[in-house]
C-alpha cells in the first residue's frame, strides 16, 4: 500500500505512442510521480525531452540504479511483456501492463504466479472497458433486460498498411508482434469476453491478402465459437481495409432486442430496440486519430493510473485483474491454434 498522503511513483518502459501515452497521463495525475523513462533507443529518438526525469536503456539499469518506484509500466513489443513482467515483479515491483499480457497463456500464467508469490499487483489494461458504450452494454447485459443471448457478432475492419509495418519497426515480426488478433483487435476480444465469457467449439479461417511482404502472420480471419454460457458468436477480422479504418463493431441479437455498437473504435451506439427499455443519453466518446498516438480508447489511458493509484491507496478494486488478461490471451491463442 502506498500511504494516502504520497504520491505514487511510477516508471515507464517503451516509450513509443503508447508509452509515452502512460507517461503523460502519469505526469497529469495528481497524485502520481513519473521517476523514470526506459527503452532501447537513444533518448534523442524519442520525442520525450519534455520529461525531465532519468532516463535508461534497460530495465536492468534502472533497477540497478536505485530509484525508488512502486509501478513499472510496462509499454515495450509484445514479445518483451512477459519477461519484463517477470523482471519487475522479482524486483518486488507492481506492474502495469500493456496489451497482450503475453505472447501465449503459459508466459501469462508464470506473471500470475510470480504476482502472488511476491504480494504484487498485475493491472492488465484493457481501457476500451472505460468508454461510455462499453460501460452502457454491460449494465445493460448485466441487468438481465436482454433476456437470453442468441447470438454476437464482433467485426474488426481497420487500415494498416506500409505506414504502420515500418521496416525497422516491431510492428508485423511474429516473435514480437504475435500476430493481428494480438496487436490489433485484443481490446475487442476483451470486450467479447468481458461481456460474454469464455468460448468453445472454435472454427476458424484465415487469409493473408496483401501483408505477404509487410508481416510474418495472417491479415483476416472468419472465426465461429459458441459461448461457454450460451448462445453463438464470431468475429471476422482484416488488415486490408485500403486507406483508413472502417469499423470494429459489435451486433447483439437476444431474447428481448438487437443491439449495434459500431465506429471505428467501438465508440458509438448504432442501434438499440429492446423491449420495454428506452435508452439512456450516453456521455461523448473520445475521437480517435488514425496512426496517432491517442486513437479511439487510447483517449482512456488517464482511467487506467486513476485505478492504479486508487488500488494502491487502498480506495478501489482492479478493474482489468491479471486474470481477465490471461484470458484474452487464452482466447487468441486457442484462436491461432486453428491457423498452424
Amino acid at each position: 500500500m502506498v500511504a494516502s498522503d504520497q504520491k505514487v511513483k511510477f516508471a515507464v518502459i517503451g516509450c513509443g505512442h503508447i508509452g509515452k501515452r502512460h507517461a503523460e497521463m502519469v505526469k497529469r495525475n495528481a497524485e502520481s510521480e513519473l521517476v523514470a523513462l526506459i527503452d532501447v533507443k537513444e533518448k534523442s529518438q524519442l520525442g520525450i525531452e519534455s520529461y525531465d526525469v532519468p532516463f535508461f536503456s534497460s530495465l536492468e539499469a534502472f533497477l540497478a540504479s536505485g530509484i525508488e518506484t512502486d509501478v513499472i509500466n510496462i509499454a515495450s513489443p509484445n514479445g518483451f511483456h512477459a519477461q519484463q513482467a517477470l523482471q519487475a515483479l522479482d524486483a518486488r515491483k507492481h506492474i502495469v501492463i500493456e496489451k497482450p499480457m503475453a505472447l501465449n497463456k503459459q508466459d501469462a500464467e508464470k506473471v500470475i504466479f510470480k504476482a502472488l508469490h511476491v504480494h504484487k499487483q498485475v493491472f492488465a489494461v484493457m481501457q476500451n472497458r472505460y468508454s461510455p458504450p462499453s460501460v452502457w452494454i454491460k449494465e445493460l447485459i448485466e441487468s438481465g433486460k436482454l433476456g437470453q443471448i442468441y447470438m454476437m457478432q464482433l467485426n474488426c475492419y481497420w487500415n494498416r498498411d506500409n505506414r504502420y509495418y515500418k521496416p525497422d519497426s516491431w510492428h508485423g515480426k511474429k516473435d514480437l508482434d504475435g500476430g493481428t488478433l494480438f496487436t490489433q483487435f485484443s481490446h475487442f476480444i476483451d470486450i467479447m469476453y468481458w461481456l460474454f465469457g469464455d468460448i468453445q467449439n472454435i472454427q476458424g479461417k484465415f487469409n493473408d491478402f496483401n501483408h505477404k511482404d509487410l508481416t510474418d502472420f495472417e491479415d483476416s480471419g472468419f472465426v465461429s465459437f459458441d459461448f461457454v454460457n450460451g448462445g453463438m458468436g464470431c468475429l471476422n477480422y482484416s488488415t486490408s481495409v485500403w486507406n483508413q479504418n472502417l469499423e470494429s463493431s459489435m451486433t447483439i441479437i437476444a431474447e428481448n432486442g438487437s443491439i449495434k455498437i459500431g465506429g471505428q473504435y467501438m465508440d458509438k451506439v448504432e442501434y438499440c430496440h429492446v423491449k420495454d427499455y428506452e435508452m439512456p443519453q450516453l456521455a461523448p466518446t473520445n475521437p480517435g486519430n488514425d496512426y496517432g498516438a491517442y486513437k479511439g480508447s487510447a483517449a482512456n489511458h488517464h482511467y487506467v493510473i486513476e485505478n492504479v493509484v486508487d488500488v494502491l491507496k487502498g480506495r478501489a478494486a482492479i478493474t482489468t485483474n491479471a486474470l481477465e488478461g490471461l484470458k484474452v490471451v487464452d482466447i487468441i491463442e486457442k484462436i491461432y491454434a486453428l491457423n498452424k
